[in-house]
């Protein structure tokens, strides 16, 4: 069998790549050179980067076969999510794996910008000994003002306030209530500029966030304010920062972060008052580590074709145990569902009853839609572009649940109008130890039968010798039934019957079937894996 192939364009730990070995093909590219990079990506199932690979719509492009991007690390400012979505590709990152050396990182930059530590190594190490020109000062009884209070704010927040800081931040996102609770007093952008002493940057870089801290903002700090960024490049204005620090509007600054990276020649590298590194918020080993082992093993998850919790274009989050089961049932229910509808249909409500509505059943929707348009639509289908799919298709989705189900444990169905706007349903259960796919429900009728790759249900107006009728055109074509079920609406009315059967029905064996049973509809149906 041949393995997934998994292309490795940035370095990563070696725990990333044993957590990868051996069930993958791994190969190697360097992701900055972007000839070798897209001479790479034909085969490729998954691509795995840091910071210095841009993946965009033609890398993208390039890669027909890709399923998942994975950024070892917090930001996506290098992947194209959009162009991914649409593709079908999920995109992953490790969100938590990098946030305590970011933290550690800012409170580093403020300390070394408060005591004026970088300026003094140069000099004594030039042979200088100018202890009275350094004299910084204390951060004890300041005031620190957190912009973002997100993962690496709160942390921060929490390190500062152990050097008896105390503890501003603005956040729109946040309660106050919560804020409290970490002792932390939320206020404006105006208050947080007049007030603190030192301001610490923690929001991620966004239209609105872009040139936040501009020149007008500094105008409004004290002057013996010091700035630290190491969240990301353009939050706060450069060229303003610089004026503001040669103009004594500011004290200091400590940066990790820049508008354009790499950035190695800039005014405020000039600055004594500036304390720069070169990006290394997420540069430990232990980040390192954690970042590549949590996309690893999100790689493994989508290329098993399970949805990933730290996928960031996809709905839903983590998946019960106890919903898990489901997902299959729900996709091949999804199929099976536009092959009654005879397309995509205008509208589709996906109905869950049961035990299973006490958990998030969100991935429940995604299943159903994967389903639906697997087998109609040129493009590789997914949990992340399905709702895309939909949008696009004028498609109507909605999912509803409700707790009670009096005849089954556990209930799904796709219920639904078709283009002439009748009305098309399916339903499915898990039934025993083991649960097992069942159908219990087509257009109306009920039935119990397993889903098997070949399924054919044939509506007929009931009367004699019709299960013998559809026998014999079917062993005539040496297609063996491997389960029947009949179902009517009432004595002489209509009547289905449902069948799994060993191999396909070709076209004209399904029209002989109609002709044999003068059937008003016969709708075959492959689940033979997508």
């Amino acid at each position: 069998m041949t393995r997934p192939v998994v292309l490795i364009a940035e370095e990563l730990s070696p725990a990333a790549l044993e957590a990868l070995a051996p069930d993958f093909e791994i190969r190697y590219c360097n992701g900055a050179d972007r000839s070798d990079l897209l001479a790479q990506l034909t085969e490729v199932d998954a691509l795995l980067v840091r910071s210095a690979t841009t993946v965009d719509a033609e890398v993208i492009g390039a890669a027909p076969r890709l399923k998942v991007i994975a950024r070892a690390g917090v930001g996506l400012d290098n992947v194209d999510v959009r162009a991914a979505t649409a593709a079908g590709v999920m995109v992953v990152n490790a969100p938590t794996s990098t946030v305590v050396s970011a933290a550690e990182l800012a409170v580093g930059l403020l300390l070394a910008a408060a005591r004026a530590i970088v300026p003094a190594n140069i000099a004594l190490k030039r042979g200088e000994w100018q202890r009275s020109r350094y004299t910084g000062s204390e951060v004890y009884d300041k005031t620190v003002g957190v912009l973002g209070l997100g993962r690496i704010g709160v942390l921060v927040a929490q390190r500062l306030a152990a050097f008896g800081m105390h503890v501003l931040a603005y956040d729109p996102y946040v309660q106050p209530g919560r804020a409290a609770q970490m002792g932390v007093r939320l206020v404006s952008l105006d208050d947080l500029l007049a007030e603190s002493d030192f301001i610490s940057v923690h929001l991620p870089r966004t239209p609105e966030t872009l040139g936040l801290i501009g020149d007008a903002q500094l105008h409004k700090v004290k002057p013996s304010v010091i700035i630290v960024n190491a969240a990301r490049g353009g939050i706060v204005d450069e060229a303003a920062l610089y004026d503001a620090l040669c103009e004594g509007r500011v004290a200091g600054a400590g940066l990790d972060v820049y508008t354009t990276e790499p950035c190695t020649d800039s005014p405020l590298f000039a600055l004594d008052t500036v304390v720069a590194t070169p990006h290394l918020g997420a540069n430990t080993e232990e980040a390192q580590e954690k970042a590549g082992v949590a996309v690893a093993r999100s790689v493994r998850l989508a290329l098993a074709g399970e949805l990933v919790p730290d996928a960031v274009n996809v709905q839903g989050g983590v998946i019960a145990e106890d919903v898990r089961p489901g997902i299959p049932l729900t996709e091949k229910l999804g199929r099976i569902f536009t092959v009654l509808a005879g397309g995509i249909a205008q509208q589709l409500d996906v109905e869950v009853r049961g035990e299973i509505t006490q958990h998030d059943v969100t991935v429940l929707e995604l299943a159903a839609l994967k389903g639906v348009f697997c087998d109609v639509v040129e493009e590789q289908v997914s949990y992340v572009n399905a709702p895309l799919l939909a949008v696009e298709r004028g498609l109507e989705v909605r999912l509803v649940t409700e707790s009670e189900c009096p005849d089954h444990r556990n209930l799904i169905t796709l219920r639904g109008i078709r283009g002439d706007g009748t009305a098309v349903s399916v339903s499915g259960t898990l039934v025993g130890i083991a649960q097992r796919d069942r159908l219990v429900e087509v257009d109306g009728f009920d039935i119990e039968i397993e889903p098997t790759e070949h399924l054919a249900f044939v509506t007929y107006e009931d009367r004699p010798g019709m299960v013998a009728a559809v026998g014999t055109v079917l062993g005539d074509a040496q297609i063996n039934i491997a389960g029947m079920q009949v179902s009517r609406d009432r004595r002489g009315g209509q009547a289905m019957v449902a069948m799994a059967v060993d191999s396909a029905i070709p076209p004209r064996i399904a029209e002989q079937v109609r002709a044999a049973m003068a059937a008003s509809a016969v709708h075959v149906v492959d689940l033979v894996s997508s």
